[in-house]
């Protein structure tokens, strides 16, 4: 099988240089293993996504070298594909209408609760409503305890090779349960899925052997792979890579202009600069 795996930025700002060391070593990676590197547009907060930074994003990359096969996937030209795979979870009775706002979680948290050693992030508030009863707003949450029955007894696991976690990892449903409650999969704010079901069913669709990401994307691993088993889907091998951060120990965002790759170019960095910035041969 052909090493593949992708770059998949959102255009919601100018990249940095975390986004540089995430893209060079994807395509380090899937040259060394004779493999491709895709690129992928995530453009799925059409609220946010601008075309001049996605016109950036293409300038960015090929002037550090990178070049990827055509067509390009835009996830803002695959909202129906991703809203049809959402809602057949409904008649499996696994995702539920939620109207709840962030000011009534924190109130749910904040009440006692007998015999809970730890509050889960959401409370369940809504779960059990059913489907039929979703109103205008509602975000649409995976109801996690029956997501984890409806998989059966065989274990969810992945494998990661990033140096942080490198190892098998076996994936328990009461740790889910605690850590993150019942997801969001069906966002209000836009009439769309959430960024962890868009990229699992972009990652099978587009044949994805290996995942290669920035560390703090790996919380969001357990979750899609048990999307992946719910859909029948294959898990990827994940490399989770340490973050670039700035001279105080903080992890850049794109708000940090100053670490944009653009302003490095203009001010006459070359590509094999940034290559060394961010510790790359």
């Amino acid at each position: 099988m052909t090493f593949t795996t992708r770059f998949a930025p959102s255009p919601t700002g100018q990249l940095h240089l975390g986004h540089a060391y995430s893209a060079l070593l994807a395509f380090d990676m899937a040259t060394a293993a004779g493999g491709i590197c895709l690129l992928r547009i995530e453009d799925i907060d059409t609220a946010r996504a601008r075309p001049e930074w996605e016109a950036q994003i293409y300038d960015d990359l090929r002037w550090l070298g990178l070049d990827w096969p055509e067509p390009i996937l835009r996830q803002s030209e695959h909202l129906v594909r991703y809203n049809a795979a959402l809602l057949s979870l409904g008649p499996r009775g696994l995702i539920y209408p939620c109207s709840c706002s962030r000011a009534d979680i924190r109130a749910a948290q904040s009440a006692p609760q007998e015999g809970a050693p730890r509050d889960p992030v959401y409370p369940g508030t809504c779960r059990g409503r059913d489907m039929a009863g979703r109103r205008p707003g509602d975000a649409l949450r995976l109801d996690l305890a029956r997501a984890v029955a409806a998989i059966g007894p065989a274990p969810l696991t992945f494998t990661e090779t990033g140096d942080a976690q490198a190892g098998r990892h076996r994936i328990r449903g009461d740790d889910l349960s605690v850590q993150m409650g019942d997801p969001v999969l069906g966002r209000k704010e836009i009439e769309t899925v959430a960024y962890v079901l868009a990229a699992v069913l972009d990652d099978a669709g587009q044949k994805i052997t290996h995942v290669v990401r920035g560390t703090d994307l790996f919380e969001f691993t357990p979750l899609q792979v048990l999307l992946q088993r719910l859909f029948g889907l294959p898990t990827p091998i994940y490399h989770h890579h340490r973050l670039i951060r700035d001279d105080t120990g903080k992890r850049l965002a794109k708000r940090d202009d100053a670490r944009a790759i653009a302003k490095y170019r203009d001010d006459g960095a070359s590509p094999a600069d940034i290559r060394r910035l961010v510790g790359l041969p």
